[in-house]
Parts: C-alpha cells; structure tokens; sequence
C-alpha cells in the first residue's frame, strides 16, 4: 500500500512538473504569455489604486501588482510616484524596457492627493525580459543611492491580500500564514518626508499641513512605524499547494523582505521588496519571477446575466464569456427553477458575436420566453446565478434601496439610525471656516488668491451646518455631487412622480430614522437635503461654495462615525474648511440643477424653491454671453429656467443657439428635447429632428462596441457610472423622440450594471440589488468589509490592456467605491424608468 502511495505521488508529481515547463512569449498585446499565466509591465500608471508596474495574472486572477521603485516599503496613497518616461516593447527579444525618474515634480505638493518627493533626482530602467519558463526584472539606476536614502529606496511587489488570507508563503527555511489582520511587532525610523525636496515653487500645498505637522500617526509620513518584515531570504514562494496560484520569487542581489502594508493603510497590499545595495547602479535589483504554469487551464465560461431579472415584455440576452483558445461550443440552455428541480424550457445554439478584450462571446436569446418564474441559464458545466422573471421584478428592493437605506446613510449634519441600528450620529455641528487663500488641499481643493466673499480665512462661515450628503467615503461635500444629486432626483420625480415614504427626516431636529414613515415623499426630502446644504452656503458666501471638507489629512482618511471627525465646537481647529473658486462652467451647470430644484420644490418647501430660482437666475444672469466657451454651459441653464419660469429671456438665448445646439448635440441632445416640446417653434424643432438620426448613428455605433449593447471604455475607474449615466440620458431621447431612439441601449445600461458585464464576476454593482451583488463596498462603511444597500460601486475595472476585473476588496476605490452625484441616483433612475415603460404604472 504505501509503495502504491509513492508511486502514485511521484505520477502526480511528474504531472505538475510537465504541467508547468512552457515558455513565455511577449504577444501582440504587448504582455508576456504562457498559457494561462500573464505578466503585464507598466500598462497601468496608477500605484495609488494598486494597478502599474510589474503585474502578474495567473490563471483568471491578478495575484501582484504594482512592481516598481519605492522610497517606502509599503507605501500608500500619498507616497511619492515616478514619473513613467517611455516604455519599449522589443517583440523579437521578448522584452519591456521602461524609462522612469524621481520626482514627478507636477505632482509634488500640488494637485489631488500632492506628495511630497524626497530630495533625490535620478533616472532608471526597469527591464523585464522573457527566460524560458520565468521573468528576469531587472533594475538599473543613473547613479547610486545616496547614504541619506539608503534602506529607503527599493523595488515592491504588491500581493493581493484578499486572496492570501490562510494561504501558506515559504522564505528559505522560514514559513508562514498570510495573517487576516496586520500583526507587530512595528520598526520605528526616519521618515523620507525629513529629505523632502524643492522640485515645485508653484505648489501650493503646506508640507506641515500635508505631513500633520510632525504630530503623531500620518497617512504621507506612514514609512516611520512600519511592521517588522515576517521573513527576509532569497527565495519566496507564494501558495506553494496550489498549482494554480503558486508563484516562485528569487534574488540574485539584495535580499527579499515580506511586509504588510496594511499596518499603516487599511487599503495596503502585502508587499515583497528589495532593497536598493550602497554603491549598485548596474542590475541594482534582479530577480527570477517564475508561476506555476497549468498547461491545460482553460478560462471556465462566465453566463452573464442581470442578477436581479428580467420583465416578461423585455429583450433578454444572456452573454457567454469564453476562453479565446476554446473550439468547441456547447448549447445555451434556459431552465425554469420548480419545486421539484430544474426543468429545461429552450435551448438554441449561441450567436456568435465574436472577441471583445482577451475572450470571444456568444449571446443566447431568450426572449420568447414570458412565463412568470425563476430561471437559469446553463452553458455546459457553468451556470448563471438564479433570476427572475416577472412582471413586479422592478417593484419592490430594486431603485428602493437607494431612497430606503443609501441617501440617508450619506446625510450630512444629522443623526442617522434604523431601529436599533446607529449608522452614524450627528456630525459636523461646527462647519465650516473658511479655507486658507493660495492653498492647495490634500484633496485636491484650490483656494485662489482671494476667498471671493466678505469672510476672511479661518472666519467661521454661518449657515453651513444644514443638508448635504457625504461624498461618499470622504465625508466632504462638493458642488457637483450636491447640486447634481439634487438635479437627478428631482428629474426623477418629474419623470416617475414617486411618492415612495419609508423614512422619517426631521431637518429641524437634525434627525433621520430609516423605515419610519413621516408622510412625505422621500425622494422630494432628498431634494431639499441637497438644497439646503447649497443655498444655505450661497445666502451665506453670496456664491457657490467649491465644496467643505476636513482640513486635516488624518481627519480625512477617517473610517466609520462621521460624528467622530469633529467635536461640534465651533470656530477651533478640527472644523472643515469651505473652500470657493471661480468656475463659470460648474457654476452655470449648478444654475441649471437649482433651477430644476425649484420646479419640483414648489408646494412642497415653497421657500427653498423660491431661493433655488432666485440663484439660479443671478448665477446665469453673472455668466459670460459674449464667451463662445460658455455657450455649452450656459444653453442647459437657460433650458432648465425655462422649463422652470416659461421667461422669453431663456427662450430666446436658447433659438439664437440654434446652431450650437446642432453642433452639441451629442452632449446637450438628452435634455433639449424637453425643452424643444415647451417651446414649439417650428423652426428649431425641425433643426433638432434633422441633427438627431446622426446621434443615433453614433450611439448604436458605439453600442456595438461591446457584446453587451453599450460601450466599456473604463480609464481607471471601472465604467459602470457612465453606462448607467449614459442609460440615464438616453432615456429623455427616447421620451422625447421614441421614433428615431428606441429603449434597447437603456435597458442593455441597467442589464450591465445589475450584472451583464465582462469578468469572471458577475455580481450587480447595485449593493443589496439582485441574488448576488457587491456586498463589500467603498464607503464610510469599508474598514468592516461591509456594504450600505443602494450604494452602486464604480465597477468592474480594466487591468490594461485586455483583463476585466471586480475584486471583493474593500479598498479599490476604482473598483467598489460609492460617490454622489449620479453613482446611486442614476441607477434608481433607470429602474424607475424600466419600470415605467415596461408596465405604465408609474
């Protein structure tokens, strides 16, 4: 028996062994390729979201990222960056050659989220080269590290935790188990902001108030108390059980360290790092990166399918993702869930629809198919999540959450609870003082030379501590969420006229209990939340304001209770500042949201209305005619004061833009057609009709991008705001024109949001929405790895080139945060629309 036992290990071992001895090969995508292990080099510039440098893929999952020079062994969102130069890809050699340098001096102390560059000016090369079965890195610099910098400066490689917790790691002799949370003990040392450089006399950040003034813990000082490494040596190996995840790091130089960086940033990676060697110019960092290369892995289909259903009158289109190396083809099958199993109700083979990024698809009609139940599609041994179809499958926990649980939870300057639920207490009794002038915030915020109004820097500015919504995880209250959230919603009651009350919010109290009916509309309360929070600034400023936000970088990055952020006395130091500018473009877009607020405020709060109007009307009265720059901006505000007030003044600007408004059309064509009802001129309805086949053109050309009916173009953001704006707005041309716009890219907008998109996940970004959706989400809620029902998280992101990834990591901005100003509201929109047209009930 235990002969049989050798013999059988050694079989299996051979077998592994024969698995992984392939070659790497620099493909016509620009990444080196085996089989179902992909190393991508410097595709992606973005280190602060965990997405550049060196990045390995293996077998469908991004297991390390990140690979370049840091002056930090685990560096976070405020560390300095290099500078990417030039980046060559050698086909014939089977290699990546980039040029990078320290500083970035655009970035230094200056900007959103400035850095501060340590006093270091260098150039170098990170060569990354195909051998055989691994990847040589190799790093070489225009000169050697200084003494002040030595043990600072070293090549990283980030490790995604959320796939290592439990899972084994061996340096040499020593072993180990990635740990669920960080553990000392803790190294304290010199800070490279103690070398900080002078690379940009414009900057207008405060190296103090950036650094937090020497005082204690700081998220841009985070290298002075770090974890003590688990383990140094020269060979690591990652997930040494598992053939699909192992991955083998060797030094030929310095010596590898394992650090996790979660110790000083929630959202850090764990990291593999050499040092820089004193003296070392010429292949200062080598190593051998060699993955376990599964020969016969084969991308397992992926049914892609709305998580939350389908309506029995809808179009539905499952989307099969299939490794591009698959041959053969199976055939869809929908099966109708039962109490006694699953019963088949149509099978048809596959459209082909072709290759879109690195896979081919297949989309599976079943349309035809209107009888009321629970389904779901079968490709082979891959299946979808369970749906439904029905004719209520809009009705009840689908745009509800979002005016149930996620808009009150975002309220600011009120105590939030449900029963017996606190979501947060009453924050921010003491906003706001008024920002410093010539200063640039750790935000990105730009006070300019003046504050723009009668108060001077550090004045307490009254009136501020009313309304508003969090933004969403940074507690800080912009024009354009405020504003724009105000603005959808109330197009949304003009749409839907929803009267849904679930909640109770009491302004004068400052207090909002959730699933506690008041009898008032809830979506009209979140208007006026939205407008208290900006005319209370604008009575108070004589402007808009840019936007109030905590004037400390560690009150900023804060987790959990917004009331812990401030101690609600006002005028002293931890009051968030109120920042101004002048910005004619935001400020004409502010103008048309209020005057939009006004319409639908009027008899509900007659007095916020009258004020919405009233600046709304000076603020586009102020604006520019004579900049052709403006005209853009300025025909949305007088189409909505318009459509507010019927005043001859806004109609005749808007004819006299006739021509600009053709030439804008694929920008200002979803609301025009509002307005072009209201105004009936002959002339310019013909002149719209005539430029709209053209937009169409457009927007189905862009449709047919995607195997999905909409385009994906994410940058680094995953793209699911935009299709749902995009879906949003296409419902008004369809309202408006539904001759030359039919709904079809509306309903494919909400399909990809609720989980019709490219990716091994396929859950719905609407959190709470659908049987399987984002459940760990980017908001005040994301140190509990937690989610807030109705937040909509940006998305699945793009690794460039080719790879489509949603990670379940509470700490992708770029991939699960919430925002307002359209990330939640645009999707109850479209429900509701889907709801209307698909039903009439509305």
């Amino acid at each position: 028996m235990k002969r049989l036992t050798f013999i059988f290990s050694c079989l299996l071992f051979c077998g592994w062994s024969s698995l992984t001895a392939q070659n790497f090969q620099l493909n016509t995508s620009g990444y080196f390729n085996n089989h179902g292990v992909d190393v991508m080099a410097f595709d992606d510039i973005y280190p602060e979201g965990h997405q550049s440098g060196v990045s390995l893929i293996m077998h469908g999952h991004r297991v390390a990222t990140s690979g370049d020079l840091r002056f930090e062994p685990t560096p976070g969102q405020w560390q300095p960056v290099p500078k990417q130069r030039r980046r060559d890809v050698d086909t014939t050699g089977h290699a990546i050659t980039v040029a990078l340098s320290y500083p970035d001096s655009s970035r230094h102390l200056t900007g959103f989220n400035p850095q501060i560059y340590p006093d270091f000016v260098f150039n170098y090369t990170v060569n990354i080269k195909a051998e055989n079965a691994s990847i040589v890195v190799t790093v070489d610099l225009d000169r050697p590290v200084p003494d002040a910098f030595l043990g600072k400066l070293g090549f990283n490689l980030e490790l995604f935790p959320g796939a290592l917790f439990g899972k084994p790691w061996i340096m040499d002799n020593q072993h180990g188990i990635f740990p669920q949370q960080p553990n000392g003990p803790v190294i304290t040392r010199e800070s490279v902001v103690a070398h900080s450089g002078h690379f940009n006399p414009a900057g207008k950040a405060s190296l103090e108030q950036l650094s937090g003034h020497g005082q204690g813990y700081n998220p841009a000082r985070a290298d002075e108390i770090i974890a003590e490494p688990y383990a140094a040596g020269r060979s690591f190996t990652v997930n040494p059980e598992d053939p699909y995840r192992k991955f083998t790091i060797e030094s030929e130089g310095a010596e590898l360290k394992l650090y996790d960086g979660r110790m000083n940033h929630n959202n850090g990676w764990f990291v593999v790092r050499s040092e820089i060697p004193a003296g070392l110019t010429k292949e200062a960092v080598k190593w051998i990166i060699t993955p376990n290369v599964v020969n016969e892995w084969i991308y397992k289909p992926v049914v892609q399918i709305s998580q939350l259903g389908y309506h029995p009158q809808q179009q539905k289109i499952a989307v099969i993702e299939l490794d591009k190396r698959a041959a053969e083809r199976e055939r869809p099958a929908l099966y109708q869930i039962t109490k006694d199993g699953e019963k088949q109700v149509l099978a048809a083979d596959g459209n082909e629809w072709g290759t879109f990024l690195r896979y081919q698809y297949l989309k599976f009609d079943f349309t035809a198919v209107s009888e009321e139940g629970l389904y779901r599609v079968r490709y082979g041994d891959a299946a979808s999540s369970i749906f439904r179809i029905a004719k209520d499958v809009y009705d009840r926990g689908a745009w509800q959450p979002v005016l149930e649980y996620f808009l009150p939870v975002q309220m600011c300057h009120v105590r939030v609870t449900e029963k017996y639920r606190v979501w947060h207490d009453l924050c921010h009794e003491d906003d706001a003082r008024m920002a410093p002038v010539d200063f640039n915030h750790i935000d990105g915020y730009a006070q300019g030379l003046s504050t723009l109004t009668p108060w001077q820097p550090g004045d307490k500015v009254p009136g501020l501590n009313i309304g508003g919504w969090h933004d969403a995880g940074d507690f800080d209250l912009r024009i354009e969420s405020q504003a724009g959230e105000a603005y959808i919603l109330a197009l949304a009651y003009e749409a839907f006229k929803v009267a849904y009350d679930a909640t109770a919010i009491d302004q004068h109290q400052h207090a909002v209990e959730i699933h506690q009916p008041d009898g008032k509309a809830d979506i009209l309360q979140q208007v006026e939340n939205g407008a208290l929070s900006v005319l209370g600034a604008y009575r108070s400023l004589g402007r808009l304001y840019r936007g109030i936000i905590a004037n400390d970088l560690r009150q900023y990055v804060l987790l959990g209770d917004a009331s812990a952020m401030t101690d609600g006395i006002k005028g002293n130091d931890d009051d968030r500042w109120v920042f101004t500018e002048e910005n004619p473009m935001r400020e004409l877009t502010a103008a048309a949201e209020l005057a939009a607020v006004s319409r639908v405020l009027k008899g509900f709060n007659d007095t916020l209305s009258a004020q919405a109007l009233e600046a709304a009307r000076a603020i586009y009265k102020a604006s520019d005619s004579a900049n052709p720059m403006m005209a853009f901006f300025k025909i949305q505000a007088a189409s909505e004061l318009f459509l507010t007030t019927h005043d001859k003044e806004y109609k005749d600007f808007i004819l006299s833009q006739t021509d600009n408004i053709v030439r804008f059309i694929p920008m200002v064509g979803w609301y025009i057609g509002r307005v072009e009802k209201a105004m009936n001129d002959k002339k310019f309805t013909k002149a719209i009709r005539e430029a709209l086949p053209a937009l169409r053109k457009q927007l189905e050309a862009q449709a047919a991008e995607t195997p999905y009916g909409v385009p994906y173009r994410p940058s680094i953001w995953g793209a699911g705001w935009d299709i749902q704006e995009l879906g949003y707005r296409y419902y008004f041309l369809h309202k408006s024109y539904p001759d030359i716009f039919p709904p079809d890219i509306m309903y494919n907008a909400l399909n990809f949001v609720l989980g019709c998109h490219p990716g091994s996940n396929t859950t719905s970004f609407a959190s709470g929405v659908g049987t399987q959706s984002a459940t760990v989400g980017y908001g005040l809620n994301r140190a509990d790895w937690s989610y807030i029902p109705g937040g909509v998280v940006s998305g699945t992101a793009l690794i460039r080139p080719d790879f489509p990834e949603l990670l379940e990591f509470p700490y992708l901005w770029q991939q699960v945060e919430y925002v307002m100003g359209g990330g939640s509201s645009h999707y109850m929109f479209l429900v509701l629309a889907a709801q209307q047209l698909l039903t009439g009930q509305l």
